[in-house]
């Protein structure tokens, strides 16, 4: 049984044998013996780092075992091994040569959060979303078929990853073109718990052995010339599959399925990995884990430990009183608008805690629709139920909406139905890096016709735009960023705003900055010392087209600032009605780079990009003094 630990290390721990292991070579020379001592050494020293660093903790917990032994059978990094989003891929990390350097994770120049390609040639993929895995999986294996190539190809996904119909498309394909693959299935949510231990662990030894596939296909070759005997043949021992083991409809779909075996078991682990390595056709192991295996809090409170941040002490539930975060204000405004309105529905990929649908869920759980990690899906959902009547609020991360981008424009937007997207996760993220940024969906929603999208500056226009949207008649969309804001007071009333009316908050003179976003903070102070103008325009579709004409006649320099990419953003909505309208106003344009902004912090990335208070002001002089020596 692995060591369980109560208490995260203060201290680097005695890590012996893992500090003996650089690369998988030296792995794959250790003893049955070894390997155990090893797995408990490799969980105490991930306590021990992800408390120091912050990041993803309970999934990497749960894998350590498989970890060990995917890299103990496989011939790694020659064989590929992918993993599904990548939250527990920390003791990968540590086995593949990067142990000391975990202290430098998720930091400005460090270790990625995820597996990430150009970091290591263990990372055979880079992946930070859900459900990929198989895709990429199956397209190796296939690239080796047609080289030639022995090379074995591995995905490892969990049961979350698996609701998304990504997943299960290319498990369809996968038999079609009889890859030569595995794909192992890290259960740690179904309640299967009898069918894991002694029978189905020595069944899946069985399962997967040569000696049974022998027997099986010589059989299956002996009857095949007696129709009626080899169907008979066939159900019995589908019968018997079925009692011994939850063969469930991966067999249906053409593979070849052992399990469910117990993912902390390293000896059956090892075993039942040697013998499917050499299996041909498409492999499919499912392993029962537990998040968070080893240490006690994280077993008991798995939500809770998904993810921490830096650890000074063991508990987590000692937090200090904070602002309410973005998502807390939609969380409430969810539930106050739910009592006044008995036609909204609430709808979420999976993002429960994250897009704060907690309370929503519990004091209204008919109303209340989280449809696993299916994007595409929970879109099309809330077109459906827009169709006949009910208005419903779709929370959904910025990098997550792109997934359902076809169902956006195709479902909702062109049969202009009443949809409101509350858009979490706006702008740059910090330690989780571009994968999880939301850098593009002002300019990919701005070109869809019928969309209204706001953008709040503060978290009390938060709530006043989310009545908006919800209000209106037709799809609408609020972006708002990660995190706490200004504190603003936030009014209890469920009134909405006017829609594309910004508002000036200064009065200045020559140089106008219009803010689209959280940024307003910052352009008032750089504003105080150059007297400028400062609009929060709070619509990037429709612009406040009124108040630009009287901006543009006023002003030399206008200044858009965005969280959002440059490229097709809100400035470029105000560049696109200049040049419509013939002015020739100077326009500077203040936003993400054509380019993706690697993990730090978010402070950090905000001044990598200029959008801090010195970078803006810099810009601006910069412009000035170019408009002074051409004037």
């Amino acid at each position: 049984m692995p060591k369980t630990f109560y208490d995260i290390p203060k201290q680097r721990p005695i890590t012996p044998l893992l500090d003996s292991i650089d690369d998988t070579k030296q792995l794959r020379l250790l003893g049955s013996a070894e390997l155990l001592q090893l797995a408990d050494e490799l969980r105490e020293y991930l306590l021990y780092s992800v408390a120091k660093t912050g990041g993803h903790f309970g999934a990497g917990l749960g894998v350590i075992e498989l970890t060990i032994a995917l890299h103990y059978v496989y011939n790694t990094p020659v064989d590929n091994l992918v993993w599904d989003v990548g939250h527990q891929a920390y003791p990968h990390k540590i086995l593949t040569g990067r142990r000391e350097q975990m202290a430098t994770l998720r930091q400005r120049g460090g270790l990625s959060a995820f597996p990430k390609q150009t970091e290591s040639d263990y990372d055979s993929f880079g992946v930070g979303h859900s459900s990929t895995s198989i895709s990429a999986a199956l397209g190796m294996a296939i690239a080796a078929h047609l080289q030639n190539n022995q090379k074995k190809t591995v995905a490892v996904i969990g049961d979350g990853a698996l609701t998304a119909g990504m997943a299960f498309e290319a498990l369809n394909h996968a038999t079609v073109v009889d890859a030569d693959m595995l794909v192992v299935l890290n259960d740690n949510e179904m309640s299967i718990s009898d069918n894991v231990g002694g029978l189905s662990n020595h069944l899946a030894k069985i399962l997967s052995s040569q000696t049974y596939r022998n027997v099986r296909d010589n059989g299956r070759k002996l009857l095949s010339h007696l129709p009626g005997a080899w169907n008979i043949a066939r159900l019995t021992e589908e019968y018997a599959k079925g009692i011994l083991a939850p063969t469930t409809l991966f067999e249906a779909l053409g593979w070849n399925y052992i399990g469910p075996i117990d993912g902390h078991d390293l000896p059956t682990l090892v075993a039942t990995l040697r013998n499917m390595r050499n299996l041909s056709g498409p492999q499919f192991l499912h392993i029962v884990t537990k998040k968070g295996k080893g240490f006690a809090p994280a077993e008991a409170n798995p939500i809770a430990y998904h993810a921490i941040s830096k650890l000074k002490q063991t508990s987590i539930d000692k937090q200090e009183s904070k602002p309410p975060k973005y998502s807390n204000v939609f969380g409430q405004w969810l539930c106050d608008m739910a009592a006044q309105d008995e036609h909204l529905v609430g709808i979420t990929p999976a993002m429960k805690e994250g897009s704060d649908l907690i309370a929503f869920s519990e004091k209204y759980p008919q109303r209340y629709f989280d449809v696993a990690i299916a994007e595409q899906h929970a879109v099309t959902l809330a077109a459906g139920l827009a169709c006949d009547g009910m208005k419903p609020v779709v929370a959904i991360y910025s990098s997550f909406l792109q997934r359902a981008y076809d169902q956006l424009i195709h479902d909702v937007a062109i049969q202009n139905l009443d949809v409101l997207f509350a858009i979490d996760r706006a702008g740059l993220v910090g330690e989780d890096g571009p994968t999880h940024a939301g850098s593009f969906d002002l300019s990919f929603l701005r070109c869809i016709p019928n969309m209204v999208i706001m953008a709040p500056s503060d978290e009390n226009e938060l709530r006043k735009m989310l009545t908006t949207g919800y209000l209106y008649h037709g799809p609408a969309a609020v972006r708002y960023p990660r995190g706490t804001g200004p504190n603003a007071k936030i009014e209890k009333t469920l009134l909405p705003i006017a829609i594309g009316k910004a508002v000036v908050r200064r009065q200045g003179q020559r140089l106008a900055i219009l803010v689209f976003g959280v940024q307003l903070q910052q352009a008032i102070v750089v504003a105080e010392k150059l007297n400028a103008t400062v609009v929060d325009m709070r619509f990037v579709k429709p612009l406040d087209e009124d108040l630009l004409i009287t901006i543009v006649k006023e002003h030399d320099l206008l200044v858009t600032i965005e969280e959002n990419s440059i490229m097709g953003g809100a400035g470029s909505a105000v560049g696109e009605y200049l040049s419509k309208h013939n002015y020739t106003n100077s326009l500077l344009q203040l936003g993400l780079p054509d380019s993706y902004v690697e993990h730090a912090s978010h402070s950090f990335m905000l001044a990598e990009c200029g959008l801090d208070e010195a970078g803006i002001e810099q810009a601006i002089n910069t412009r000035l003094a170019m408009l002074e020596k051409d004037a």
